[in-house]
């Protein structure tokens, strides 16, 4: 597992230039804004809390960001990596931030969040999801949030669409990266006692395009008004039988009594 987990950072900390130079892009960016302005619209009591988060796995800690736009102000936050090199980097962009070196695997605390934010990350370590999951769930106040974007697949064409792209692509390591079969996902929340609060399919056309220019560069054309036409176009499929079998990817938050 060690040396699976050392795969996985060295991988990253080789891409990290490129990942986050990619992820500057304009439509990238839009796009991001607003899938998570769709998806937190409703969350009224979360916007109604100072908020104390915690973010694992937390890369360049774009959950934050992402909370303070969409919530209001973190009252407190902390957030680790596996990777030092990716801290180091964060914490010259950062150095008020609370972020810090540590690995998911053996994460352990004392203290409890209103917010848990996983973005893109329990893809990478899949061998011990569940536990990481089961571990974290200490950490979760009662009627607190765990926030999880993850890859998801729903049928047999897309899985055989993605296991090819992770082959080829070098921006992902096949070898250590796994997307979730969907109901797989929610199972590993299910059977350690959490619940599913709500579930957005945000990966359909406009998340094609738009939501990895590192990887497919040749994907991301027009401007923000096409991102905002197929957004708009992909809303409707957001939460229904439709988005959930085409959908690449989804957005979770479950929680735990």
């Amino acid at each position: 597992m060690s040396e699976l987990l050392e795969q996985q950072r060295e991988h990253f900390e080789n891409i990290s230039d490129k990942y986050f130079e990619a992820r500057k892009d304009v439509n990238h960016l839009y796009l991001k804004e607003l899938m998570w302005r769709h998806f937190f619209k409703d969350k009224t009591a979360l916007k109604e809390k100072s908020l104390s988060v915690l973010e694992p796995m937390c890369g360049y800690s774009e959950g934050k960001k992402i909370l303070e736009e969409n919530l209001g102000q973190v009252a407190s936050y902390e957030g680790f990596d596996y990777s030092s090199v990716l801290v180091e980097k964060v914490n010259k962009m950062h150095p008020d931030l609370n972020v810090y070196v540590h690995d998911v695997s053996t994460f352990t605390s004392d203290k409890k969040f209103d917010v848990i934010i996983i973005i893109g990350g329990l893809h990478h370590v899949p061998s011990i999801c569940s536990q990481v999951v089961k571990n974290l769930k200490q950490n979760l106040k009662p009627n607190g949030a765990f926030i999880v974007l993850e890859p998801t697949h729903n049928n047999y064409v897309f899985r055989k669409i993605r296991e090819r792209i992770y082959n080829k692509n070098t921006l992902f390591d096949q070898e250590t990266e796994r997307a979730f079969v969907l109901k797989d996902l929610n199972n590993l929340f299910l059977e350690n006692g959490y619940k599913i609060v709500d579930q957005m399919y945000p990966g359909l056309l406009s998340y094609i395009l738009f939501y990895n220019p590192d990887a497919f560069p040749w994907l991301n054309f027009g401007g923000k008004g096409l991102v905002r036409l197929l957004f708009k176009l992909d809303t409707l499929f957001f939460r229904n039988f439709v988005g959930r079998k085409l959908s690449f990817a989804t957005l979770s938050m479950f929680t735990v009594d």
